[in-house]
């Protein structure tokens, strides 16, 4: 009767019966049928299952946005040996043309004529070497990114592209996230790595900033286009200026691998036709916060509008607004530009039209920076009895003392370290 090894249970495998005494996997158990078995399974994106997310959940096969894997030591203290199991598969058959003997490696064991020793670590090696095993190869990709391959099945014709990579400073771990968010980046030729992310430099990209935009877009080296096109459309197109190209592809790296003529003319046409915008006005947006191409109209860019509007602000106001502070379209609703709006009329007693003289009130910490320095002016006795001065919300502590306080920075942080102090006591009281 015929037994069958299964691996996986969608894996093809090809079985060569040994019944045959002449067969070099012949085996001295005459009873038995057995099977020198071959996986052809040899795709390397699957990655690791011993490796999880944060909250516990195993990584996932596909392709995802979210940057919160964590590494997780393995439970399992692995030996020396381990690299040479018995559990391995057989290598192929040596043949040698004199005697008609065949030789293998199964099991960490030289398997001759059907006769097998045990060899010793270093033999082993040795064996593996010469006959230029897929698993040496394997190993020796391990011993350059051990952390590496630990999450991920690594080839040995990454390591062109890894080393170079690792050129930007970006460590092991980040290299796990590179692959989780885009798999066939590794599997990018380095010369057309390297090809790209040189343009991208001579764009203005600095090289300490390579890092940070391969993390959040490392499909910018998988794509197989070139990015001239995409850059040449900012430029002509849009209207980017060409000196600061490199700061816009830096703050939204995206900007390079999406469609960029219906992302733009979208936007184009929204803002001209809610706002009555000219292209310069949009232009200046694009530059300051090119994130705006990539942010959902009806979800995100009109409800911001819809707000402004609904303060008492003209369209004029708005796009005065958003073209000096564009993030503003980035900040949260409820959590942040309303609570911001209410404490600007209840407390600091200002409309909201000084909005359109100070927006960067609207992206400053309403509890690290807003709330602070007007409770310490009140204190002080220093805050007038009208409209509180928003433009002593915007400078250094520092400056904000010399010039506002007419105090020192110490009387200053001890008492935001007492207002803090107080607030987290307030807190827990209510939650009790």
């Amino acid at each position: 009767m015929s037994k069958f090894l299964t691996l996986h249970s969608y894996n093809p495998f090809i079985f060569l019966p040994n019944s045959s005494p002449k067969s070099p996997f012949y085996s001295s158990f005459s009873n038995r049928t057995t099977f020198t078995v071959f996986c052809t399974h040899s795709n390397p994106n699957i990655i690791k299952t011993n490796r999880r997310l944060i909250y516990g959940k195993p990584l996932s096969p596909y392709d995802s946005d979210d940057e919160m894997y964590q590494e997780e030591d393995d439970d399992d203290d692995d030996d020396d040996d381990d690299f040479f199991s018995d559990e391995e598969f057989a290598e192929s058959a040596d043949f040698d043309a004199k005697d008609k003997k065949s030789k293998t490696l199964a099991g960490g064991k030289l398997v001759n004529n059907g006769q097998s020793s045990k060899l010793s670590k270093s033999r082993r090696i040795a064996y593996l070497q010469q006959n230029k095993s897929p698993k040496f190869g394997r190993s020796s990709v391990g011993e350059r990114y051990p952390e590496l391959s630990e999450q991920i099945d690594l080839d040995v014709k990454w390591l062109p592209l890894l080393d170079y990579l690792s050129t930007f400073g970006i460590s092991e771990s980040q290299l796990v996230q590179i692959y989780g968010k885009h798999k066939s980046a590794f599997q990018v030729n380095v010369s057309s790595a390297r090809e790209k992310l040189d343009y991208l430099m001579s764009l203005g990209v600095k090289h300490k900033d390579i890092k940070r935009i391969l993390l959040r877009q490392p499909q910018i080296i998988g794509v197989e286009k070139s990015l001239k096109p995409t850059v040449r459309y900012l430029v002509e197109e849009v209207g980017i200026n060409e000196k600061i190209l490199g700061k816009v592809i830096q703050l939204s790296p995206r900007v390079l691998v999406q469609s960029i003529d219906i992302s733009w003319n979208t936007r184009l046409l929204f803002f001209t036709k809610e706002l009555g915008a000219s292209k310069e006005s949009i232009v200046k947006m694009v530059t300051k916060h090119p994130q705006l191409l990539h942010y959902s109209i009806d979800d995100g860019l009109l409800p911001r509008i819809n707000f402004l509007r609904s303060i008492g602000m003209k369209n004029a106001d708005i796009l005065k607004i958003l073209t000096s502070l564009t993030q503003v379209l980035s900040l949260s609703l409820e959590a942040n530009l309303k609570p911001k709006y209410l404490y600007l009329v209840n407390e600091l007693h200002n409309e909201a039209q000084s909005l359109t003289k100070y927006p960067m009130y609207l992206s400053l910490s309403l509890e690290q920076r807003i709330r602070p320095r007007h409770r310490f002016l009140v204190l002080l006795k220093k805050a007038p009895k009208g409209p509180f001065p928003l433009g002593s919300l915007i400078p250094t502590d520092e400056s904000f003392c010399q010039k506002w306080a007419g105090t020192t920075l110490d009387k200053y942080m001890a008492f935001r370290q007492r207002s803090s102090l107080k607030n987290l006591a307030e807190k827990y009281k209510r939650k009790m």
